[in-house]
């Protein structure tokens, strides 16, 4: 599975393959090859379920763009996106796709805007106007077959929207008493999970059941520290994995279908806090070593993978701790989404280990989307992408000749200034 390590920096991201060296130790070359098409810095990124090798990246300069990454990594800058779409005012914080449908993305942006994409045609399909949400997004988090979104807002309310009708069908205000942002995702059995601060500025996280939302089902008081925290649920345990930014640690919790609902499990400290957190898709883990979840935190210059694993002395296949897991294939095309159908994800097993299959090209219907074709650089008069990626590849090697070259020097300093 080409599962890879993520950073950006500015308006280019870096993406190196999670199996080799570099990514272990975590520190990235400055020399490494980048995808460099934004103009300004990005805000966020993700990985698309159904095909390994695609990335969708949100940006301050109003745009999203989706990202095709060659099997094995990049060996050259990658400039140019599958598609470009186009239709924020204002700088774009979060992108996320729809975990059962081929294509489908969402992008929340800065104008208080929600659109839905059809990436296959480069066309917004579905847009929640700023009727919905008056003020800034803080988060937005798709159920697990798709029918939903759950969004929080500056406003202060976690609102559950039917996204292809633009209906609210459900609304908390003030799920929690603090000023500063929530952040709210779907958890199992019609409940949601939010996590905010109460009037004295503790951070909280609590348990609601979508068609009671008056009072939560469980509120815990965590801690006192600043960071806003952000929840990733796995369905297949039920565990619930808080992490904070500038935090050093990773909570995690159960959730059960009885009281009290939410049980706090353990917590994984480190001695650096994280500036971010990625989540890897189940499929990608270790089974042989038990491991249960696997993050990537984000530090100021290098990304460190943490491994989640059960003490288990047995090499045989852990059945209770590796059910069956959303695997790589859509369950609807985008039509059929878009025409009202639902479906969860297909399911797949991890008793064998995970075979990914090949890669999956992704093609998008330009046709549908002319107006938003860049000029050619024939056209424009400016030396094309490959001219340029050749010229760069020329720029490292002469890079890395200057740097060994110095390292020979110094040796030689040495050897002069021993005798």
């Amino acid at each position: 599975m080409s599962l890879r390590v993520w950073v950006h920096v500015g308006g280019s991201i870096c993406v190196s393959n999670s199996t080799t060296e570099e990514a272990r130790t975590g520190r990235v070359d400055k020399n490494v090859p980048m995808v460099c098409g934004h103009t300004a810095p990005v805000l966020d990124i993700a990985w698309c379920p159904h095909n390994d090798n695609v990335i969708a990246s949100g940006s301050e300069d109003c745009t999203v763009m989706v990202w095709e990454i060659p099997d094995g990594g990049l060996t050259l800058p990658l400039r140019e996106p599958v598609v470009t779409l186009e239709g924020h005012t204002k700088r774009v914080g979060i992108v996320a796709w729809h975990p059962t449908a081929q294509n489908v993305l969402l992008s929340a942006g800065c104008d208080n805007v929600i659109l839905v994409w059809d990436v296959g045609t480069g066309a917004a399909v579905l847009t929640l106007g700023a009727d919905v949400h008056p003020d800034t997004i803080y988060s937005v988090d798709w159920s697990r077959d798709g029918a939903l979104i759950c969004t929080s807002c500056r406003d202060k309310r976690v609102r559950i929207i039917e996204p292809r009708k633009g209906t609210v069908v459900a609304e908390k205000d003030r799920p929690h008493e603090g000023t500063r942002p929530v952040r709210a995702v779907f958890v199992s059995d019609g409940k949601i999970l939010t996590t905010g601060f109460s009037r004295m500025s503790e951070r909280q996280v609590a348990l609601w059941d979508m068609k009671h939302l008056e009072e939560p089902l469980s509120l815990q008081e965590l801690d006192t520290s600043s960071g806003v925290l952000l929840p990733f649920f796995d369905p297949d345990t039920n565990i619930v994995y808080l992490c904070g930014k500038g935090d050093s640690s990773i909570r995690y919790f159960e959730i059960t279908s009885e009281a009290p609902f939410l049980h706090y499990l353990s917590m994984f400290s480190s001695k650096e806090s994280q500036r971010g957190m990625g989540y890897m898709p189940k499929r990608g883990l270790e089974v042989n070593k038990c491991e249960i979840a696997r993050f990537y935190k984000l530090h100021e210059r290098r990304c460190e993978p943490i491994a989640m694993t059960v003490p288990r002395k047995s090499d045989l296949f852990q059945e209770d701790l590796y059910p069956p897991t959303a695997g790589p294939d859509a369950a609807l095309t985008a039509e059929e989404w878009l025409g009202g159908r639902d479906a969860g994800p297909l399911l797949i097993s991890l008793k064998d280990g995970y075979v990914p299959p090949k890669s999956r090209e992704l093609r998008v219907n330009r046709g549908l989307d002319t107006g938003r074709r860049r000029t050619t650089p024939e056209a424009s008069g400016t030396p094309s992408s490959d001219a340029i990626s050749r010229l760069e590849e020329e720029m490292r090697k002469l890079q890395a000749m200057v740097q060994e070259l110095q390292k020979r020097l110094d040796r030689l300093e040495e050897t002069v200034q021993a005798k």
